[in-house]
């Protein structure tokens, strides 16, 4: 169970950085306009807010790889937690479907992660 959680923490890190890198570097691109709808107007008035909203992503997935390569269960479930609301935020301010790619995974690691034995202290 623990390598499964490690997984799928791990599987929401990378999306995030996916995000961080369609947000900052492909929104005002055929890629980010393709993926979002855009026209090349709407996304070229908007790149600077998507800049920073890809920032933010990155770092979630950072918090979420120092949780994993520090072993600190608590971290993991600080920035899963922190997914999961941003996620159901976008989901009811911005476009329902980001509960799907956004909290979702996060709510499958943080019950996984919730199955695993926190490694015993010194």
């Amino acid at each position: 169970m623990k390598i499964l959680a490690f997984i799928a923490v791990l599987v929401v890190a990378v999306l995030h950085f996916g995000f961080l890198m369609l947000e900052m570097f492909y929104w005002d691109h055929e890629v980010g306009r393709g993926v979002f709808s855009m026209t090349p107007e709407f996304s070229a008035q908007t790149a600077v807010l998507a800049a920073n909203q890809g920032l933010y992503n990155g770092f979630l997935g950072a918090g979420l790889v120092w949780g994993l390569v520090a072993n600190k269960r608590d971290v993991v479930f600080l920035f899963l937690i922190f997914v999961i609301v941003a996620g159901a935020f976008g989901a009811a301010t911005a476009k329902p479907s980001i509960f799907f790619t956004q909290s979702l995974p996060a709510i499958i690691a943080f019950i996984l992660t919730m199955f695993t034995r926190p490694e015993k202290s010194i």
